[in-house]
């Protein structure tokens, strides 16, 4: 009995550590899917509800908050734990047009571990667009 312990907290031991940079590069890839979607889901509404769409990034909050002015659309996204939003820490606002070329965002993401993902948004495509960045 005292063998197969030993065998399974070995196991467990090696296992563990790549088990949780796994979780955390997951939470990386989510957070920046969704601040992804988010932006896609507010150039539709601009263009499809003829609504001007602020984009909001609050890195103190880890959140980015998307609102059309006549105040039927608001979504807030917010970063998993142990995602945060890299720069000078100052909230950063934009503005969606219907017709009008969509502004040049990009937002920087990173993990505990220092894993990046560039969320950018496109002005020739007006399509946000994820992008690993390699690691310093």
């Amino acid at each position: 009995m005292l063998i197969v312990v030993t065998i399974l907290s070995l196991l467990v031991g090696l296992t563990f550590p790549a088990l949780s940079s796994g979780i955390e590069s997951l939470r990386l890839i989510s957070g920046a899917d969704e601040f992804a979607a988010t932006l896609n889901g507010s150039l539709n509404r601009a263009e499809r509800r003829q609504h001007a769409v602020e984009v909001a990034i609050v890195p103190a909050e880890r959140a980015m908050i998307a609102a059309s002015f006549d105040g039927g659309f608001r979504r807030r996204v917010e970063l998993p734990v142990g995602v945060r939003i890299l720069g000078d820490g100052q909230p950063q606002r934009f503005f969606l047009f219907p017709g009008g070329a969509p502004p040049r965002i990009a937002v920087m993401l990173a993990n505990e571990r220092g894993d990046r993902r560039l969320v950018r948004l496109d002005p020739v495509s007006s399509v946000a667009i994820v992008e690993r960045q390699e690691q310093q």
